[in-house]
């Protein structure tokens, strides 16, 4: 989400004639787009602000715009004195104003509207790989999640403002679309007819657009994983066969206080489903441990629940509690040093999984899209249809296919190794 909303700031600020610079000591107005899923996040955005202070040209003007300035409000004027602007998630539209007005001090953190979506300018240049946002916040109001906080209720922008967007992207590069939401399935539009749009209709769609050539998107909920939507995964095969699908924690106790309405089973019988209608479908997952009153037989619960699904790649991380969260406030805080020890067991777990399925790959041939050139020049980085990224040696005529056939030939844990057998 925060990757789509700094294009859309970098297409307004280039249509007001600036240009992008890596360097903050040349630059007259630096932003920095925040996340504050988790409280390190939040801390490494000041200490940069810090840092940025220091050494930023006199006149230049510099803020925070995204989660971290909802979460931290006014107070980051206090914080960081120096700062010209801090803008909500959905504020950043506003910009403008500072820069017509650099003296001023702006401030908005509201969360009312998808305003921003109409106001900033398209990319001219789509990336191959386009996110598209189909929604703010979400309704869940997992214990331990401050996004409600921060990106508000959910909210789902209308079918034909992401169709618009979506064909622009197409028609100005992309060949990949990713949908994104907080709550990404649980996308539900209705138009002044009456007529009703969930996230397959989008799917569906896009799917006949010709330049586009992959489908996926993130995150999802699993309660909000329709049949519909799962039948989309045998009835369209641009819609790639890997689903991010958090389960957050394997034990029933855990997810309830979570607040995570699922069972274990349901989320299994989901798992099926999927597998029915494509059964070349991969799963990742999210993972949080130490959660408050996680016990040693809740943690061997989603060790469990790993082996038992085998996730190809997941994002797990030590429960970090945030402001404006009843996560927060429980009792049977976990100790630091037991949230690391399990973190670490099951970061091994995954990774032995990960690593048996990218093997598992090897002799196989998978239709790759690519994405640049790697550090050194002489590769190329694809991405499979199930995010890998695999690594080829770039071609003697420089001749690069955007899309191709590539025979697996060696694996890790972390990427493939491949060679281009045809366009």
């Amino acid at each position: 989400m925060n990757v789509y909303d700094s294009w859309r700031i970098a297409a307004m600020l280039n249509a007001r004639g600036m240009t992008q610079t890596q360097n903050v000591a040349d630059a007259d107005i630096i932003i920095l787009n925040t996340c504050s899923v988790r409280e390190k996040a939040t801390n490494k955005v000041f200490s940069e602000l810090g840092r940025i202070r220091d050494t930023k040209k006199p006149d230049a003007i510099f803020g925070i715009i995204g989660c971290v300035a909802r979460e931290t409000g006014a107070t980051a004027f206090h914080r960081i004195p120096e700062l010209n602007f801090v803008l909500g998630p959905q504020s950043y539209h506003k910009l403008p104003a500072i820069l017509d007005d650099p003296d001023t001090k702006l401030f908005n953190i509201d969360l009312t509207g998808l305003e921003k979506f109409d106001e900033m300018p398209q990319i001219t240049t789509a990336p191959v790989i386009s996110y598209i946002p189909i929604q703010e916040g979400c309704n869940h109001c997992c214990t331990y999640c401050i996004v409600p906080y921060t990106r508000g209720r959910e909210i789902s922008r209308s079918f034909d403002d992401i169709m618009r967007d979506t064909i622009h992207a197409a028609k100005t590069g992309a060949i990949e679309i990713c949908f994104l939401g907080q709550n990404v399935n649980g996308y539900n539009y209705t138009d002044g007819n009456g007529d009703t749009y969930r996230l397959s209709d989008l799917i569906r769609d896009t799917a006949k657009i010709p330049e586009i050539q992959r489908i996926r998107f993130t995150s999802s909920y699993p309660t909000e994983m329709s049949d519909d939507l799962i039948d989309m995964f045998a009835l369209e095969p641009k819609l790639l066969p890997f689903l991010n699908m958090p389960i957050q924690s394997g034990a029933p106790d855990v997810l309830k206080r979570m607040n995570r309405p699922y069972s274990l089973d349901s989320y299994m019988e989901i798992i099926e489903k999927l597998r029915v209608a494509r059964p070349d479908i991969q799963i990742s997952s999210d993972f949080i441990v130490g959660f408050p009153g996680e016990t040693d037989s809740d943690f061997e619960q989603t060790l469990d629940i790993a082996r038992r699904v085998k996730y190809i790649n997941s994002y797990s991380f030590k429960y970090s509690p945030r402001p404006h969260t009843a996560a927060a406030l429980m009792p049977d805080q976990i100790p630091e040093n037991i949230k690391r020890e399990r973190l670490a067991i099951l970061d091994n777990t995954l990774n032995e999984i990960q690593r048996e399925f990218n093997e598992s790959c090897v002799k196989k041939t998978l239709t790759c899209l690519y994405e640049g050139a790697d550090k050194t020049g002489r590769h190329l980085l694809y991405r499979t249809p199930y995010m890998q990224q695999c690594i080829v040696a770039k071609p003697e005529n420089d001749v690069i296919q955007p899309m191709a056939q590539i025979k697996i030939t060696a694996a890790n844990r972390a990427s493939l190794r491949g060679k281009i057998v045809s366009d």
